[in-house]
């Protein structure tokens, strides 16, 4: 009969829940550092991309297009060396920024897993590409004056 299978609910119930919230816990960790990198990349396009497109001159652009890209790179977190923009006019001008011209910044970096060990690269090899786009008009009377 049916009477020789005798178990505990409360083992099994405790077995299955920890199977489970595991794998749980470590997606809302993923998912927690994929985002964070992802509005820091996107803050730190749309702010560059804006203090370049209303700066006076180009001294001036560069100058606080750096300043705001690690203020946004520090309030984020993000790795500084794992950080790459790219600045790009349309249309294509011999120096850019230029009046008249959409300056585009893009920003890329990588999101480490969580808990990936730095073994044979494999923090490298598993890590998640994040990039985000922004861009900017700039005056036609941008540089004079």
């Amino acid at each position: 009969m049916l009477s020789d299978e005798r178990g505990s609910a409360a083992l099994e119930f405790i077995t299955v829940g920890v199977l489970l919230l595991v794998p749980l816990v470590y997606l809302v960790l993923t998912l927690g550092a994929v985002q964070e990198q992802t509005l820091g990349a996107e803050a730190a396009a749309r702010h560059t991309a804006r203090v370049i497109g209303q700066a006076p001159d180009a001294d001036a652009a560069s100058a606080r297009g750096d300043a705001v890209l690690r203020s946004v790179i520090r309030e984020y977190g993000m790795d500084q060396d794992a950080v790459e923009v790219h600045v790009t006019c349309r249309p294509a001008a011999a120096t850019c920024p230029a009046a008249g011209s959409t300056v585009i910044v893009t920003v890329a970096t990588r999101v480490s897993l969580p808990f990936m060990p730095p073994l044979f690269g494999l923090d490298r090899i598993a890590a998640i590409p994040v990039q985000a786009e922004a861009a900017q008009k700039v005056s036609r009377l941008w540089g004079r004056g």
